[in-house]
This record gives structure tokens, sequence and C-alpha cells, in this order.
């Protein structure tokens, strides 16, 4: 085997041994993280001029004001 054709073979593994690693990376990061609820509006408590988002079904229990976060 040439030696261009063993660079170029050692290039491609590199690379697909990269994205395969950031992928993996990927993943994990996304298995293992738990996000902080977000104050947000809730469905039905905007007013009809806002150009506010409100999240379409929250995980989050609703808290009072002024109560700290768990």
């Amino acid at each position: 085997m040439s030696r261009a054709k063993a660079a170029i073979l050692l290039a491609v593994a590199a690379g697909l041994l990269l994205v395969i690693g950031a992928n993996a990376h990927l993943v994990y990061v996304a298995v293992t993280s738990q996000p902080d609820c977000v104050a947000h509006l809730r469905p039905g408590e905007s007013d009809a001029h806002s150009a506010s988002f409100s999240a379409a079904q929250s995980n989050c229990s609703p808290q009072q004001a002024g109560a700290p976060s768990e």
C-alpha cells in the first residue's frame, strides 16, 4: 500500500472517530442532563395581546410567587 493511500485511510478513520465521539457525547449529555424549571406562561394565562409564548405541556408544578425553587 502506498503512503498516500495509507494517509487517506488514516484521515478517513480519524474523521469517522471524531463524528462517532461527538455523537456519543451528545447522547450522553441528553440522557444525563436535567434542566431546571423556568418561569413561563401556562396555557390559559396569557392575554390575547401578549406576544409571549407558553409551554405546550409543562412538567413543572406551579409555584407560589416568592416561593424558593427546589
